[in-house]
């Protein structure tokens, strides 16, 4: 039995943005109540009853196709034409990393661990609430948002890379310690290379508004900074003094 209790138990599909899901079910009632569903939600929902149809709608929404992709598959395993299992499989070997949902009335602990192993990234047994589908698409669709975080590009200046990533600093291929502000200080100098900052821009940007201190603090770790940087630091090639203004990199 399908239960169709409210599904509002949050606030309202806690993303950014309309998260598109695509729904492959042939049973009829299921369909329509996993539409109203997810609806209520907020999310935008696309469905389709048998296997070929999903393949061809997936296939429609790759990469340069121009139409909208989707964020999300919720997958039976029992469908005509082709199966659920033959759909993940097809998808993961052609590198498509859209998360899946698998619903089937197949619970066996075999059934769940072939289903996951084929590439689901959930298996929910029927019959099932409503209210832990919503909660389930919910968890897929952060952690897919998560994974898909744009990677910070890797700063290079000279024989000086920053990896903001890992936290990472190599100088002349030697990787250097610094401290949080040092790397903070670092890593803004070289988002903006050549341009000039005063002191007070400095400790707004890394230390924060509310810093309570000297301007002179920003003169010690920049002195720092050059010991671990610079060949000379008395010379320095990196981090340059602009007087009267304050300090530029490169």
């Amino acid at each position: 039995m399908y239960t169709s209790e409210s599904t509002k138990f949050s606030t309202k599909a806690d993303i950014g943005q309309t998260s598109r899901i695509l729904i492959v079910e042939d049973e009829e009632l299921i369909r329509e109540m996993v539409v109203v569903a997810l609806e209520e939600e907020g999310y935008e929902v696309v469905t389709t009853t048998d296997g070929r149809s999903a393949v061809e709608y997936l296939k429609s929404c790759e990469p340069n196709s121009g139409e909208e992709s989707f964020d999300l598959v919720i997958l039976d395993l029992m469908l005509p034409q082709i199966n659920g299992l033959d759909i993940c499989r097809l998808l993961r070997h052609q590198g498509n990393p859209v998360p899946i949902l698998m619903i089937s009335a197949k619970g066996s602990e075999t059934d769940r661990v072939l289903g996951l192993e084929v590439g689901a990234d959930d298996y929910l047994t029927k019959p099932f609430s409503m209210r832990e589908l919503v909660a389930r698409c919910r968890a897929l669709l952060r952690r897919q948002r998560f994974s898909a975080v744009p990677q910070l590009p890797i700063l290079k200046y000279k024989e000086v890379s920053l990896n903001p990533q890992e936290c990472r600093v190599l100088v002349r291929g030697q990787e250097v310690n610094l401290s949080p502000k040092e790397f903070r200080l670092l890593e803004l100098f070289m988002s903006y290379a050549r341009r000039v900052w005063s002191r007070e821009q400095l400790l707004d940007q890394v230390w924060g508004p509310d810093f309570v201190g000297d301007s002179k603090t920003v003169d010690v770790h920049i002195r720092w900074l050059r010991e671990k940087l610079e060949l000379d630091p008395s010379r320095p090639e990196y981090i340059v003094t602009v007087r009267g203004f304050g300090y530029r990199f490169g």
